[in-house]
C-alpha cells in the first residue's frame, strides 16, 4: 500500500481552556510521520472556525499538508474567502488544499439559512465561488459565472502557486462524479465499500478523459472513519456512541452512508489497504475516539500500521 496518510482535527470536541491543544495535536501528527491534518467545517455547535486554525498551523508545522474536510464556501462571502484561502496558501507556502462541499440534505439547510444563502441551486453556487476563486487568485477583475457575476472585481490577493491551491470535490453523487472529472483537481469521498470507490473514482477519470483533462489531473482521496482497539466485541457499540454524539445518528445507519473501521490494528490495516487497492492514493481518518487524550492514541496507533508505508508530503 503506497498511500498518504492525513488525519482530522477534533475541532468540535472540548479542549479545556485552551484550544491550542489542537496545534499540539498537528505537529504531533507531522512528527509521526502524517502527511496531512484536515479541518472541517459547520456552523451546528461549537467548534474552532476551519481556516483560522488551518492559519494558526501553517507556521507550526513545516511538510504537512494542511487541508479542509470539507470547507462549506456558502457559509462565507465568497471574494473575502477568496482573500482568506490566499492567504492561508502563502503562510503555509503553498501547503494548502481546499476539499469544498454544497452541504448535506436534512443537515444543512440552517446553516444556509443563517448565512443567508438559498439552499436551492446550491451545486451551481458551489462550482460557480470556486472559479471565481480561482479567477481572483488569478488576478481577474470580473467574473461571470451562471449564479455569480461581478463586473468590476477590486484587486485580490493573488495565491502563493500560479493558478491557486488545488481545489477538491467531496461528494460522490453520480452528477458530483462528473462534476469532479470536469472541474476539480481532487476527489475526496467517504463511501462504505472499497468498490463503490472504484466504481466512483471510474466515472471520474472518465468524466475526466471526455473534457481532454489528463487521468492524473484528479488526485484520488479517500475519507475514512477510523477506530482501533482490542475489544472486539465492544468495537460497534464505540463506533455507535461516536456517532451518535457526533451526527445524531446510530452506528448502523451512519455505515450505509460513510466509510467506517473498528477492530484490531490488523483489521483496519486491511481494511485501508482494500481502499488503497481499490485506487486511493491519500487516506484521511476522522478518529472514532471521545477525547483529545484518547484521539492522541488513536493517532500514534494509525502511525504504527502505516508508516512502513509513507509515501511522504503531497498538495496534489
Amino acid at each position: 500500500m503506497n498511500t498518504r496518510l492525513g488525519v482530522l482535527l477534533p475541532l468540535g470536541q472540548s479542549h479545556g481552556d485552551d484550544a491550542r491543544q489542537l496545534v499540539d495535536f498537528a505537529v504531533r501528527a507531522e512528527r509521526l510521520g502524517y502527511d496531512s491534518v484536515w479541518a472541517n467545517d459547520t456552523l451546528l455547535g461549537p467548534r474552532i472556525e476551519p481556516l483560522a486554525m488551518l492559519a494558526a498551523l501553517a507556521p507550526a508545522t513545516e511538510r504537512v499538508t494542511l487541508g479542509t474536510a470539507t470547507l462549506l464556501p456558502a457559509l462565507r462571502r465568497p471574494v473575502m474567502a477568496a482573500q482568506e484561502l490566499a492567504s492561508i496558501d502563502h503562510l503555509s507556502a503553498g501547503r494548502l488544499v481546499i476539499t469544498v462541499g454544497a452541504g448535506f440534505p436534512g443537515r444543512s439547510q440552517i446553516e444556509y439559512a443563517v448565512s443567508q444563502v438559498p439552499w436551492e441551486r446550491r451545486f451551481r453556487r458551489l462550482d460557480d465561488t470556486v472559479a471565481l476563486w480561482r479567477a481572483l487568485w488569478s488576478g481577474e477583475r470580473s467574473f461571470h459565472g451562471k449564479l455569480l457575476r461581478f463586473d468590476d472585481l477590486p484587486a485580490s490577493t493573488p495565491s502563493y502557486r500560479p493558478g491557486g491551491p488545488p481545489v477538491w470535490l467531496g461528494a460522490a453523487s453520480p452528477a458530483a462524479l462528473e462534476r469532479a472529472g470536469l472541474l476539480y483537481d481532487g476527489w475526496l469521498p467517504y463511501p462504505p465499500d472499497p468498490a463503490d470507490y472504484r466504481t466512483g473514482l471510474t466515472a471520474v477519470r472518465r468524466a475526466a478523459a471526455a473534457a481532454g483533462r489528463p487521468v492524473d489531473a484528479i488526485a484520488p482521496a479517500m475519507f475514512i472513519t477510523v477506530l482501533i482497539t482490542d475489544d472486539v466485541e465492544g468495537a460497534e457499540q464505540r463506533l455507535d456512541t461516536y456517532c451518535r454524539t457526533t451526527y445524531g445518528l446510530p452506528y448502523q445507519t451512519a455505515r450505509t452512508i460513510q466509510a467506517m473501521v473498528a477492530g484490531p490494528a490488523d483489521h483496519v490495516a486491511a481494511t485501508l489497504a482494500r481502499y488503497a487497492a481499490a485506487g486511493a492514493e491519500h487516506l484521511v481518518c476522522r478518529l472514532a475516539a471521545p477525547s483529545l487524550d484518547a484521539q492522541l492514541d488513536q493517532l500514534e496507533l494509525i502511525a504504527e500500521i502505516t508508516r512502513p508505508t509513507a509515501a511522504g508530503p503531497s498538495s496534489r
